[in-house]
């Protein structure tokens, strides 16, 4: 595992204190980190191309979300530095990407006045990338230069909200599910979205996610609802439960990937978590537990996208290329710890670090991918509708 023990670091060292594939029944409609589908691009607008300077200007800007990627030591990040060395082009990495909706405020102004957004690819959630494609952001991958997109996972290839592929290439996928300290709630195992919201042992010491699709989703599966299909009716009856259980003192919070320090501790004794986050904090601390619910869980994705007026949108497409070579994203899958998209990551990592192949985390099961729903799809409407009572739950 050269990016990890090989070099002495790994991604769980950095996040302390902070934050394969298969089965296309349960993944095909999914755009498959951070986390889910949002409208569909059939009432996409056209994009708008700036003159492309990649010939001349070897360079490519990229934000990503934090802790996203390989590093190594001093903190250098090895598969950007081969890429540059490989192809001349000058990677400006910036991990400026912390939260879907804060990023959407910095670049929209820009994009509606068809201005440079001083990015030229970057990773958005796939309802984010929805969202984009709607409003007419994304510019259309040129597949003639991202040759390896061949590699793609046949069961993510069409998903929903960009059929095809068109716009946008998965980055990594991740599941959210349940995770316990034993030391908080007394040697007791946590499997269900019952016990954090009601039982009684866990009050005042449970956290949920701000991602709305994946708290609400996972509380519907519960119900018995597919979320795939569900209706206003069934989410509302969901944050009325959710509503109930903060009233009465059961949930101490909403948080993103800052609940990994006080599970840790123990401070909080249980929470729904990303699989990405939990591979890691086992790794320092194996006594916390971590369950997909046998009644199903939410998956979702993050994924590569390249906005209207990049100025290096061949040099971007060149980058994504790079990054579906199995070998270069098996390094990447080494260190985060993520579901990658890319077919032969698990052969590439049999022969450099056989263990990680066999986590369940990274490399699910067949029978474990039957049992993932993709939160459906949203009108604009219902977009706004459904983050509004989300956000009354959450502040209020």
């Amino acid at each position: 595992m050269s990016l990890t023990a090989g070099d002495g670091l790994s991604r769980r060292k950095l996040l302390a204190g902070a934050a394969g594939l298969g089965a296309a029944a349960a993944l095909s409609a999914c755009g498959v980190a951070g986390r889910n589908p949002s409208a569909s691009a059939s009432a996409s607008k056209s994009a708008v191309a700036a003159p492309d300077l990649s010939a001349t200007d070897k360079v490519v800007n990229w934000s990503n979300w934090p802790q996203y990627i390989d590093i190594g030591k001093g903190g250098k990040r090895p598969s950007i530095d081969a890429f540059t060395k490989s192809t001349g082009i000058k990677v400006n990495y910036n991990e400026d990407y912390n939260d879907n909706d804060e990023f959407f405020a910095k670049v929209r102004p820009l994009l509606e006045a068809g201005k440079d957004t001083g990015r030229d690819v970057w990773v958005s959630t796939d309802w984010m990338v929805a969202r984009l494609i709607r409003l007419g952001y994304l510019q259309p991958l040129d597949k003639a230069s991202i040759p390896n997109a061949k590699n793609l996972d046949p069961s993510l290839a069409n998903p929903e909200f960009d059929p095809g592929c068109v716009y946008s290439l998965p980055w990594q996928v991740t599941f959210a599910g349940i995770a316990y300290n034993p030391k908080a709630t007394g040697g007791k195992k946590v499997t269900t979205m019952d016990q954090l919201l009601h039982d009684p042992a866990l009050k005042g010491k449970v956290t949920l996610l701000t991602e709305m699709r994946d708290t609400v989703g996972q509380l519907m599966i519960e119900q018995g609802v597919d979320i795939t299909k569900f209706t206003a009716e069934q989410y509302t009856d969901a944050i009325a439960v959710l509503q109930a259980a903060k009233d009465s003192g059961q949930i101490k919070g909403f948080t993103g990937n800052d609940y990994t320090k006080p599970l840790a501790s123990g401070d909080t004794a249980a929470c729904l978590a990303w699989t990405g986050d939990i591979v890691q904090l086992k790794a320092d601390n194996p006594e916390l537990g971590y369950v997909l619910p046998e009644k199903g869980f939410s998956v979702g994705s993050d994924c590569l996208v390249i906005p209207a007026m990049a100025q290096h949108k061949k040099n971007a497409e060149e980058l994504i290329n790079y990054y579906y070579d199995p070998e270069v994203m098996a390094q990447v899958v080494a260190y985060i710890n993520y579901v990658g998209p890319v077919l032969g990551v698990k052969d590439v990592l049999a022969k450099t670090d056989p263990e990680l192949t066999k986590n369940e985390l990274i490399f699910p099961s067949q029978e474990t991918l039957a049992r993932g729903q993709i939160f459906r799809s949203l009108s604009a409407a219902e977009e706004t509708s459904f983050n509004q009572q989300f956000q009354t739950l959450v502040a209020g």
